[in-house]
């Protein structure tokens, strides 16, 4: 039986900075829009981090469970998996995934009534199914190279912009861009997982989009995607000029694109996903205050 520390480590606390990042740029360009209303900005982004986060854990648990039971898992170097370390039963991973999308989906039904915009249980659902079927089902397409596209649609677009939505009941072009940023950066923790497990994926018959990159492309693909939300951020910039605090993060973000395009392989790229992590949570707190200020 897996001890409460593995639970934690099965749960990947340091992807957690993709659940929290979008909703605090969320919140934050709904403060510009609403102008300090705190009343009725903070319930609903409290509850919009609620569902973020136990949308990430369940899909971390639900890539533990469906990855470890396919073995491809068994050679993998990173992160602790529970299933693949013979530390959980595959069955309790399986509850535990299940039971933390299902509080995601309480939390957005609590969301939805509180905002009263119904048709976006539409997006919730999809967002729990993509969660699962990421490593789950028979096809799942983050066997096909398709994980980052959920990454950048469900933990950039629908998350940013979702949260903006459900706060202020609009979406204007800056939390577009914003959502847009924050996408590509949860693209890059993702990437970072990839490239690292390039061989052993390869290996199992996992064809991620890393695996049809090769390591040189995306070695490539990680520098653009840290550095491109800076460029996003150009026009945002000229609209609220304090989101310029956001360059603070740049050289957060140079450093993980640096390491990367010297060929980091292995447990060397372990250190990259922490600090990939940070530079997420770093750049969306910076114009969090840059939309307050």
């Amino acid at each position: 039986m897996a001890t409460l520390q593995q639970w934690v480590q099965g749960a990947r606390p340091r992807t957690l900075p993709a659940a929290l990042s979008p909703v605090a740029a969320g919140t934050g360009a709904s403060i510009w829009v609403t102008g300090l209303y705190w009343e009725h900005v903070i319930p609903r982004a409290l509850l919009a981090l609620g569902v973020a986060v136990a949308l990430q854990i369940g899909v971390n648990y639900a890539n533990d469970y469906s990855d470890g039971i396919r073995g491809t898992d068994d050679d993998r170097v990173g992160p602790f998996r529970l299933v693949g370390s013979g530390a959980a039963e595959p069955a309790a991973v399986k509850r535990a995934a299940l039971l933390s999308l299902a509080v995601g989906a309480v939390l957005g039904l609590v969301l939805v009534a509180i905002s009263g915009i119904w048709w976006t249980l539409v997006l919730g659902a999809a967002a729990i199914a993509a969660a699962w079927f990421y490593t789950g089902g028979k096809r799942p397409y983050g066997y096909l190279g398709l994980g980052e596209v959920f990454v950048f649609v469900f933990f950039g677009l629908v998350a940013v912009a979702g949260t903006v939505y459900a706060i202020t009941g609009a979406v204007s072009w800056v939390a577009v861009l914003v959502a847009c940023a924050i996408g590509l950066l949860a693209v890059a923790i993702m990437l970072t997982n990839n490239l690292r497990d390039i061989p052993t994926d390869r290996g199992s018959g996992k064809r991620t989009l890393a695996v049809r990159l090769g390591d040189r492309g995306t070695r490539i693909l990680f520098a653009g995607v840290t550095l491109m939300p800076f460029v996003l951020m150009i026009p945002v910039m000229v609209a609220v000029p304090w989101t310029a605090l956001v360059l603070l993060a740049l050289p957060l973000a140079i450093l993980p694109a640096r390491v990367v395009l010297r060929g980091a392989a292995g447990r060397a790229l372990i250190p990259v996903l922490g600090a990939t992590g940070r530079l997420e949570l770093v750049f969306s707190v910076l114009l969090l205050l840059g939309f307050v200020l």
